[in-house]
């Protein structure tokens, strides 16, 4: 246990580093801070915040500098959701209200909150869950070819051309089209399959291998809204500061890239009672010993959810990184519920 000065010590020793890269020492905490004691004492606190593992000298100076474990302390006690600014919060308005479907919304947050946070941004894509179908539209592109456009309630959209096996008039589309969504309206999309399966039989005999390409394509529709994956931008942020890895940053790149591993590590991150978690240093999978990531959850809907977050290394500003996710993911929730 370590006296509530000697953390207000760690505090100042986690502000310090995180805005100068350098080890930070007695001397430096004293002229830097009001904390009214001598330099002797505070070296008696970095003391005892080293013997609890919290500090850390990385070379023969007297300089410390936070272990995952001290951050871990700095999160849980000190890190400050503060507010956004009104012209940050007016900023990701802009931004994010001109998007026009969904996959834009999430290429526009990452690319947003890459930039308020200066770190790896990512956005988990909404699993199957709860989705449901909102509507399927058939638009026909020649006598023989139909776009298929398959609408979830989350807003996404899907669409693919097909290739029928005979040319289609526009009273047979309109009456498939009609059909479909009679079927399929407000329907779950795990109930999708047995509905396609069912179709071609409510059709005349000449017409049922038409619909049964359309029956296929549905499935397709539902096998896209399956992919779990992560949307992202900002990788140049992490090999700007490759310098605060003690090894190579590639594992960490490597894992961006092939996302297994993040996809794991956001189903198993849990929110806290400010809305917003994170994962430090060796709280992570092994590619990601040297990383934090940061993450809160946003809703699509009134049923489905998905995280979206940041990563970077240890040294990153949590307090601001925390507040920006935070804030982003209400925003999505706000707009997706709209929409």
């Amino acid at each position: 246990m370590v006296s509530e000065r000697a953390l207000h010590v760690l505090r100042a020793i986690v502000h310090d580093y995180v805005a100068s890269r350098e080890p930070v020492g007695s001397k430096a905490i004293v002229d830097r801070h009001q904390f009214g004691v001598s330099a002797a004492t505070i070296r008696n606190d970095m003391a005892l915040l080293e013997e609890e593992e919290l500090i850390a000298a990385p070379h023969t100076s007297s300089g410390r500098v936070p272990t995952d474990k001290g951050y871990r302390v700095f999160v849980d006690q000190f890190a400050d959701l503060r507010p956004l600014s009104a012209a940050q919060r007016q900023a990701i308005s802009a931004f994010l209200d001109q998007s026009v479907d969904l996959d834009d919304v999430f290429a526009r947050t990452v690319r947003l909150l890459s930039h308020l946070t200066n770190q790896v941004a990512l956005v988990q894509y909404p699993t199957l869950g709860n989705a449901r179908v909102r509507h399927v539209e058939l638009v026909p592109m020649s006598a023989t070819r139909l776009m298929t456009v398959f609408i979830t309630d989350g807003g996404r959209v899907d669409q693919r051309i097909i290739e029928l096996p005979a040319e289609a008039d526009e009273a047979f589309v309109g009456e498939l089209r009609a059909k479909l969504n009679a079927a399929l309206a407000d329907q779950p999309l795990n109930d999708v399959a047995s509905v396609a399966a069912s179709l071609p039989e409510r059709f005349a005999p000449d017409r049922r291998a038409a619909v049964g390409v359309v029956a296929e394509a549905l499935l397709g529709h539902v096998d896209a809204h399956r992919t779990d994956r992560l949307v992202m931008a900002g990788a140049a942020n992490l090999v700007r500061t490759e310098g605060d890895f003690a090894g190579s940053v590639y594992p960490v790149l490597e894992a961006l890239e092939e996302q297994v591993t993040l996809l794991k590590l956001f189903s198993e991150m849990q929110v806290d009672e400010n809305g917003v978690t994170a994962r430090i240093g060796r709280e992570n999978a092994e590619a990601l010993k040297e990383t934090a990531v940061v993450t809160s959850a946003y809703r699509v809907g009134s049923d489905s959810s998905a995280k979206l977050g940041v990563l970077g290394p240890t040294r990153m500003d949590y307090s601001n990184n925390m507040a920006a996710v935070r804030a982003v993911a209400r925003y999505v929730s706000r707009l997706l519920g709209e929409e």
